[in-house]
């Protein structure tokens, strides 16, 4: 028998907050240990090579900025 873990993405809104600054967050990386991290899109880039190595997955929604722009 093998262990699946099944991850559900909801979608971010306005109401998810980035853990380092506060600002809106664009991005949820799901960790390998269970927990989750969300970022604005600015610490997102920042952090992203670090996040690899220990993200399950990695939901980026950063697209919604530059949808947001073209309004």
């Amino acid at each position: 028998m093998t262990n699946q873990i099944t991850m559900e993405q909801t979608p971010l809104n306005s109401l998810d907050r980035c853990d380092r600054c506060g600002a809106q967050a664009y991005v949820r990386a799901i960790l390998v240990s269970g927990g989750e991290l969300l970022f604005c899109s600015h610490h997102a880039k920042e952090y992203a090579e670090g996040l690899k190595p220990v993200a399950a997955v990695i939901q980026d929604e950063s697209q919604k900025l530059a949808d947001q722009s073209a309004k």
